[in-house]
């Protein structure tokens, strides 16, 4: 079968959720991906930064062939050998005394709804069903009807009503517009330190340290969505570590799980997380002992290659590649580490782009029309990077 069979296959058993880029990929190792006729891309997503480490990092690779062979599920109603070390490994690489794992990113940050809700009755006496979450305009905390709930964007919460009650949506970047909502119901902030699907907004240099500020004097908890931003794709471990503004929950997924599977957290210390009891929460998946083994060789990776630092200097000779576009509808380019964007001008549609950028041999895509996300895997070597740059300017150029 070629690639357009797959693709052909795809419409017409799947679900139209999506509008993927029309390639096909059955190959893939480090930041590069190859299609069935054996075509050579250079990966500019990396899964929403799901693939950090890189596809098939082999020390990732050789920790699932270990541990499949042993066991891979078990559940909550067992311990497992693998779950207690992978905790402990979670907590140290963030600073954090607790950790309580789940699978998909959205999970995490369900888990944090649910975390500062029922602390906001336990802690605060705040009375239950009246507790509320602040968020920002722009997010994109997932798409479970509570994610949706708190979206600003018709496309992913049009027609899902009766939606969740209970957020309280403000301007992004605006750490005031947070003091003018807090009332004695307030239980939370979430937000996201970059709005990666809003197309890598960044918020005012001393915003998040704004609202730990707020959220310290106002007794309420302050949480923070790394799952895209998270494990050095900006540069640092976590975002939050350019100004220093710890959370109280910090959610967590995404390159958690190495590119090889959906590995998920939220991490927190005691006072937050003992709001959990037997019962209270929990997943059949979460934790499970192949989780726990990618996810131990997930973060020794991110740390063993220091991804931070390299993150943070590719990063820097993209942007500054890039800052002289010659189109006449560049706008700017704009990031943190490798989670970087190219801003058209309003009304123009980058999808032809990232056409002209997979024929070139570049693998991007498209966010709200106008913007292009280019979030290579971290493990990307500078020579590699210098041949990708020369692929992107020659089709940003002409865009």
């Amino acid at each position: 079968m070629n690639s357009q069979d797959y693709i052909a296959l795809d419409y017409q058993y799947g679900a139209h959720n999506y509008h993927p880029i029309p390639v096909v990929i059955s190959k893939a190792k480090g930041c590069k991906v190859w299609d069935p006729e054996g075509r050579e891309y250079y990966d500019f997503l990396s899964a929403y930064s799901a693939v950090n480490q890189g596809h098939l990092h082999p020390h990732i690779v050789n920790a699932v062939k270990s541990q499949i062979e042993l066991v891979t599920l078990t559940s909550r109603a067992f311990h497992n050998d693998k779950m207690g070390p992978f905790l402990k490994k979670l907590c140290e690489y963030t600073g954090y005394e607790m950790a309580l794992p789940m699978n998909s990113g959205v999970e995490a940050v369900e888990t944090a709804i649910k975390a500062a809700r029922r602390w906001g009755v336990e802690k605060r006496g705040i009375e239950n069903g009246k507790q509320s979450i602040i968020c920002a305009n722009g997010n994109f905390h997932g798409r479970t009807l509570s994610a949706v709930s708190m979206s600003s964007d018709p496309d992913s919460y049009i027609n899902y009503g009766p939606y969740v009650p209970g957020f309280i949506k403000i301007p992004f970047g605006d750490a005031k517009a947070v003091c003018d909502v807090i009332d004695e119901n307030t239980v939370a902030v979430l937000v996201e330190p970059i709005q990666g699907e809003a197309g890598v907004v960044i918020p005012p240099d001393g915003y998040l340290l704004d609202l730990r500020r707020i959220c310290t004097e106002a007794g309420i908890l302050f949480i923070l969505d790394e799952i895209q931003t998270g494990f050095c794709r900006t540069g640092r471990r976590f975002a939050w570590h350019y100004e220093n503004a710890r959370p109280d929950i910090m959610c967590l997924g995404k390159a958690l799980g190495g590119g090889i599977m959906p590995i998920s957290a939220i991490v927190a210390d005691h006072e937050v997380m003992d709001v959990f009891t037997p019962g209270t929460h929990g997943s059949t998946f979460g934790g499970n002992p192949l989780a726990g083994a990618v996810g131990i060789a997930a973060l020794e990776v991110l740390e063993q290659e220091n991804l931070d630092e390299r993150a943070f200097k590719l990063g820097e000779r993209f942007r500054q590649a890039l800052r002289n576009t010659k189109s006449s509808h560049f706008r700017l380019v704009r990031g943190k580490g490798l989670l970087n964007a190219v801003v058209f001008e309003e009304g123009f549609d980058a999808y032809p782009t990232c056409i002209d950028l997979k024929e070139s041999g570049i693998l991007a895509k498209q966010t709200h029309g106008n913007i292009i996300r280019f979030a290579p895997p971290l493990v990307m070597t500078e020579d590699e990077l210098e041949e990708a740059l020369e692929k992107i300017i020659y089709v940003l150029d002409r865009a």
